[in-house]
């Protein structure tokens, strides 16, 4: 190489003699702070201006929080939102199983389930289970006239739409394990059900997990929706309390002060759950 070509090199940036006591200063983010503080003012204002209302007559709340008739309705709400968890996964898991499977029949039909049922809107299909009876006056020699109680139509309505979505967050599931560890599973001649449970289904639940965890606090608040056939839920309890007081936004309040408790309570369940699952993989805290 030349020595011009040499000259035209820049020279290596000198290191100062005392390198290790330089300060590294962090770098200055002052529109965050900004946006922090501007956030954190009109959260206070909104706090304030609820605390501070007295349209919401917090003491009438408060006497009515754990009134005997509220405290029904809520019972009926977990009640009712546990039954249809369980039997909506129990039914989505079947038809899981038939979009899996190899016979062309079993696939269509759980296709078509979920089509339907997820098409149509879960308060129609209420009213639809309640008015039977003006569809089929008879089935199989049975007059369908108030066969089914409102709380018997809430279940089974919502059975039926919570298995549609049930079906595919357990079909997903099930596809997000590796095919290699199945067919490594048969090489070893683990039976069929002990790879369900030892490989498949332990891998499965990581998928299946949070979304199954959404599904139950979207149940949990879409049990709300059966008090238009006079379900006597948390909310009907409300509304027939503030029908009678005229008080509706306190009634209104203890609702969602309820819903708003019990849907946190499942949020912190549904992280340990999803932390119990997610051990071993990359994503576990």
């Amino acid at each position: 190489m030349s020595s011009e070509t040499l000259a035209k090199v820049p020279a290596a940036p000198e290191i100062p003699e005392h390198a290790d006591a330089l300060t590294i200063v962090p770098q200055r983010r002052l529109g965050q702070w900004v946006a922090a503080v501007a956030v954190l003012v009109l959260l206070g204002l909104a706090v304030n201006s609820v605390l501070r209302n007295k349209a919401f007559q917090w003491n009438v709340v408060a006497d009515y929080f754990t009134s005997d008739s509220v405290l029904r309705g809520l019972w009926l709400t977990l009640w009712l939102t546990a039954v249809v968890m369980v039997l909506g996964f129990a039914l989505g898991t079947l038809l899981a199983a038939f979009r899996l499977s190899a016979n062309p029949v079993l696939r269509a039909v759980s296709w078509g389930y979920v089509w339907l049922f997820r098409s149509i809107p879960i308060l129609v299909q209420l009213l639809l289970w309640f008015n039977i009876g003006a569809l089929y006056p008879q089935i199989l020699g049975v007059k369908t006239v108030n066969l089914l109680s409102p709380v018997a139509v809430a279940v089974v309505g919502l059975t039926l739409h919570e298995a549609a979505y049930a079906a595919e967050v357990v079909r997903g599931g099930i596809l997000s394990v590796d095919r290699g560890q199945i067919e490594a599973a048969q090489a070893l001649g683990l039976s069929r059900w002990r790879r369900w449970r030892r490989i498949v289904l332990p891998q499965a639940m990581r998928s299946i997990v949070p979304p199954a965890g959404n599904m139950l606090i979207g149940a949990l608040k879409g049990t709300s929706i059966v008090s238009v056939i006079a379900v006597n839920d948390l909310l009907f309890s409300a509304q027939l309390i503030y029908h009678r007081t005229y008080q509706v936004i306190p009634l209104l309040m203890v609702a969602t002060l309820w819903y708003t408790l019990v849907t946190s309570v499942l949020g912190v369940g549904q992280y340990y759950v999803e932390k119990h699952y997610a051990r071993g993989t990359e994503s576990a805290r």
